[in-house]
């Protein structure tokens, strides 16, 4: 088992910059593959950003890219996201994702949400207009 918490959700002008923060417990972090992803009223929870496990690769949905950045400290146990120029069309709620080291690691990232399998409670983001 794999806990994820995350924080650091809020409300913000849009324009404006969030970090949201991912803290994993279990001696077993540095292995995982992450992931990030949201989730509007209404609508399917969707892919946001992923990190390989060293932190080496990443991957943006095209609308996160330039904006959105996905990070990882292993020493610390966190993975980060840092939000700049948010738009209204960001606002949901944000979920940190962790895929268990035991299954295949043919890709670096992953998109998908049957590709994770440990989920944090989710963090509100609401972008004003």
């Amino acid at each position: 088992q794999v806990q994820l918490v995350e924080s650091g959700g809020g409300l913000v002008q849009a324009g404006g910059s969030l970090r949201l923060s991912c803290a994993a417990s279990g001696r077993t972090f540095s292995s995982n593959a992450m992931g990030w992803f949201r989730q509007a009223p209404g609508k399917e929870r969707e892919f946001i950003a992923a990190i390989s496990w060293n932190g080496a690769n990443t991957d943006y949905v095209d609308s996160a890219k330039g904006r959105f950045t996905i990070s990882r400290d292993n020493a610390k146990n966190t993975v980060l996201l840092q939000m700049n120029s948010l738009k209204p069309e960001d606002t949901a709620v944000y979920y940190c994702a962790a895929r268990a080291i035991y299954r295949s690691n043919f890709y670096a990232t992953y998109t998908g949400l049957r590709d994770y399998d440990y989920w944090g409670q989710g963090t509100q983001v609401t972008v004003s207009s």
